[in-house]
């Protein structure tokens, strides 16, 4: 049974994805560092650095099942790295044409070009995951545009809002972590190739060449020099990771806190036994938002990890190198398992309009105080107008009325504004500003990115 309990078989279900943990899994790792071995003979084949009939017994022989993983292990524990091992194992398989096997290349560079690949891997998941999410809650804010409710700041009433236009709030920092993805790729998707100290000094004068065919058979580009020591195509990608799980955690806590029994105007979707207590049989806990906030917590802890292990030494590093295999792909698991959530919050969400609606008039009223001044802020100075409704809404307030009751009381309105008028001013519902505009807004730049 695996320690952490995103890779379990059981709780990984809360935290992570198969689909993830396929990416990073340990034996997915050796065989994209095998991958690398195989682009690399088959380049060095063409150039003309090793026979091309050895590069062919490489690339038959590059396949996990023919390393031995109690000698991998053995091996790991001695030297510190995996690579020497499977260098043996695959070197052993394809007979007297391993002794071409790994010409020109060292540890690092193998381990570094696997990790990039296995990050494209899960770049695509994440990417797909908030493609799905954006295109949910884009459907939801078309559904609701028009569903009015509380908007509330410091969670109190402030004025009236839409379900909509709350819905394209959570949207729209998707929309941009999507477009950070693609900024993003061109900054990691570099092959790592360097050799021993970072010169290539064993490939002559073919170095270079080996290095941008070698980008180019796997799919990457070739950088400027070697990355070695440069590591923040890593932690960039891990800092997005902790932003995509923050933007998350604005979902979680609103549906949270709008799932609230005092609430009550929308939940997560309903499954029989979702979210239910072994105790309480009422109970619907909004247990997909709570692991989302459990894996933002744990992926923005990773951020600081991925950044620290920038301060790499000389041109190989005595440590910070080997933290970064500890937190990268943890940080890519949770972050799918919390996309996963999100996505079956914003695709199967009830929302409750009606609750949404008597919330909105719990106050009398008094959440369209704002809307009351302004229309009276013509005619009698806007410090007036504050003056006036902030008296009619203690009025209200302490008597128990509407505010539309104490308004009518005030001479200097109802000398000026008959109950028709006064009814018009204080509806939530008249009182939405450029929210239709915003929507429409976010929406289209939503539909650009597909």
């Amino acid at each position: 049974m695996p320690i952490n309990p995103a890779d379990g078989p059981i709780l990984g279900t809360l935290y992570g994805s198969d689909a993830m943990r396929a990416v990073f899994d340990e034996q997915t790792y050796f065989q994209r560092m095998l991958d690398v071995e195989a682009a690399l003979a088959r380049v060095q084949a063409r150039l003309g650095i090793i026979p091309a009939d050895a590069a062919d017994a490489i690339v038959a022989a590059a396949k996990f099942e023919n390393l031995d993983v109690a000698e991998l292990a053995a091996s790991a524990r001695n030297v510190g790295y995996p690579v020497i091992e499977m260098v043996t194992g695959l070197s052993r398989a394809a007979g007297a044409a391993g002794a071409w096997t790994h010409w020109g290349a060292t540890t690092q560079d193998i381990m570094d070009t696997a990790t990039v690949l296995q990050s494209r891997d899960g770049l695509a998941l994440v990417r797909a995951e908030l493609l799905a999410i954006v295109g949910a809650l884009a459907a939801q804010a078309e559904r609701h545009r028009h569903t009015v409710m509380a908007g509330r700041t410091h969670l109190q009433h402030a004025l009236p809002t839409t379900f909509g236009l709350k819905c394209v709030l959570w949207l729209q920092p998707l929309i941009a972590h999507v477009q950070r993805i693609d900024q993003l790729r061109p900054r990691l998707e570099q092959v790592s190739f360097g050799g021993a100290a970072g010169t290539l000094a064993s490939l002559g004068d073919q170095g270079i060449a080996v290095m941008e065919a070698l980008a180019a058979e796997l799919g990457l580009s070739a950088p400027l020099a070697p990355w070695h020591v440069c590591r923040d195509g890593l932690a960039e990608t891990v800092g997005l990771l902790g932003l995509i799980c923050g933007s998350l955690t604005k979902i979680a806590t609103d549906t949270i806190l709008l799932a609230q029994t005092e609430v009550g105007e929308m939940t997560e979707p309903y499954v029989d036994g979702r979210g239910s207590s072994s105790t309480m049989p009422q109970k619907r806990n909004p247990i997909a938002s709570e692991y989302i906030h459990a894996a933002a917590r744990t992926v923005q802890a990773m951020v600081p990890v991925m950044q620290g292990a920038m301060a790499q030494d000389h041109e190989r590093a005595t440590g910070p190198w080997q933290a970064e295999m500890l937190a990268l792909p943890q940080s890519f698991v949770l972050t799918h398992g919390a996309l996963l959530h999100a996505r079956s919050i914003a695709e199967g969400m009830t929302v409750d309009p009606a609750r949404m609606r008597r919330n909105l008039d719990a106050t009398g009223g008094q959440i369209v105080a704002e809307a009351v001044m302004m229309g009276l802020a013509p005619h009698l100075g806007r410090l007036e107008a504050h003056h006036l409704v902030k008296h009619a809404c203690d009025t209200a307030l302490a008597e128990r009325i509407t505010l539309a009751e104490a308004l009518a009381r005030e001479p200097a309105v109802s000398g000026r504004l008959d109950r028709a008028a006064i009814e018009r001013l204080t509806d939530p519902a008249a009182y939405l500003g450029s929210s239709q505009a915003f929507i429409d807004r976010v929406l289209a730049a939503a539909r650009a990115i597909f």
